[in-house]
């Protein structure tokens, strides 16, 4: 639904999609050939022996749109309708990665609100527990100070977890195009959201078919098609350009039908210097486009390797970490329900517990960062909804 939402109301996507008309506008006229040229001319001859003193006469000039010239014209439009179409969709995704990561961050930072609101009441808890060993002499007043640091630390947590929330909801705000008042109350769903799926598994082959649909790169090649082209245009240029001039003139009397072919020479070097600057900037063209490249399969590469290292230490902090949090804290209960243990110390279980569910979710979010980065870096997404849409799903 946001996804829709934001096709509908993003303003990016709209300056896109109408730059994408705007070309094709362009292509069609690029395709009619230049008007003629008319000139009028009249004469008067006061001593004129003729009987008529006027001479009037009408000249033309119509370029023979034939040739190289209009290929390159036609094709350099077509070519920019290609470039906006693929503006219009790296518009599209870069507005997606906004959604999405707007989405990851509102929830983590919902979990981690939750968690860090209970940690406060813990900490406010062990801080009144700790004070009072410390006034009736049980407790040093450095341990008093520990706990007064951890309780600040709590509250930060929890000061941090509404920034993050408020940062999420602006980024999907300006994804789908509205003001983030306009969201408020709004209830998002992400099934599935806490427990992400594995996406490191990507074959050679969907690694391969992804980077040939990634539209930076396909704008890359568009670019060396132009450079190709620019340089067919500066060799057109080497042959003459061809006008035909028709006319009519009415000399005294005496109808006169002139007929005239112009040819626009070019220059004395055949336009060398030009073929050759148009061949530097193909050979640039296709340098940027191997670089582009290079650089995409980098970053696949790169996000691979992040990804499967976050998911990993997300996996062994669940295997580890979390059990024996909850088992000391469970056995902080037992013990606080038997008598042999004060509230101090038992709060400061309970803390750890939370502590090490606030690390989780940390975790958690280094691992929707890293699958997010791979979406990113492959330029289609890897799990979710959206792969219902290929589907043909509702």
């Amino acid at each position: 639904m946001l996804y829709a939402a934001m096709f509908d109301t993003n303003p990016a996507i709209a300056a896109a999609r109408q730059h994408v008309l705007s070309a094709v506008a362009a292509a069609r006229s690029a395709k009619q050939a230049p008007g003629p040229k008319l000139t009028l001319t009249t004469e008067y001859a006061g001593a004129a022996p003729d009987p008529s003193p006027w001479l009037l006469g009408a000249s033309s000039e119509i370029p023979l749109d034939i040739g190289g010239a209009r290929a390159v014209r036609i094709g350099s439009a077509e070519l920019a309708v290609v470039t906006a179409r693929y503006d219009l969709a790296e518009t599209v995704w870069s507005a997606r990665m906004t959604l999405v990561r707007g989405l990851a961050q509102l929830f983590v930072a919902d979990r981690q609100n939750v968690a860090a609101s209970e940690l406060v009441a813990i900490q406010e808890r062990r801080f009144a527990a700790m004070e009072r060993r410390v006034n009736a002499g049980e407790a040093s007043r450095a341990e008093l100070e520990r706990v007064r640091a951890d309780l600040a630390d709590a509250r930060h947590r929890h000061a941090d977890a509404d920034a993050r929330r408020e940062a999420g909801l602006v980024e999907i705000a300006n994804a789908i195009g509205v003001s983030p008042a306009a969201l408020a109350g709004a209830a998002f769903a992400w099934d599935g959201f806490e427990a992400p799926q594995d996406v490191t598994r990507v074959s050679a082959d969907e690694r391969r078919i992804a980077l040939l649909a990634r539209a930076d790169l396909l704008k890359s090649m568009v670019a060396y098609d132009q450079a190709e082209l620019d340089l067919r245009g500066e060799v057109a240029k080497q042959y003459p350009a061809i006008t035909v001039g028709p006319g009519f003139t009415w000399e005294r009397g005496l109808v006169k039908i002139p007929f005239n072919l112009g040819l626009s020479l070019p220059p004395f070097d055949l336009n060398r210097k030009a073929i050759a600057a148009a061949t530097a900037r193909r050979s640039e063209a296709a340098a940027k486009l191997e670089a582009d490249y290079a650089a995409a399969i980098g970053a696949v590469d790169g996000a691979l390797g992040e990804a499967d290292a976050a998911q990993r230490a997300l996996d062994e902090f669940r295997r580890l970490d979390l059990p024996i949090a909850a088992r000391l804290a469970a056995q902080a209960d037992r013990e606080l329900a038997a008598g042999s243990l004060d509230r101090a110390d038992w709060g400061a279980a309970q803390a750890g517990r939370l502590t090490t569910r606030l690390l989780e979710l940390d975790a958690l979010a280094r691992a929707l960062t890293a699958d997010l980065a791979l979406e990113d870096a492959l330029r289609r997404p890897l799990s979710g909804p959206e792969l219902m849409i290929g589907r043909g799903e509702q």
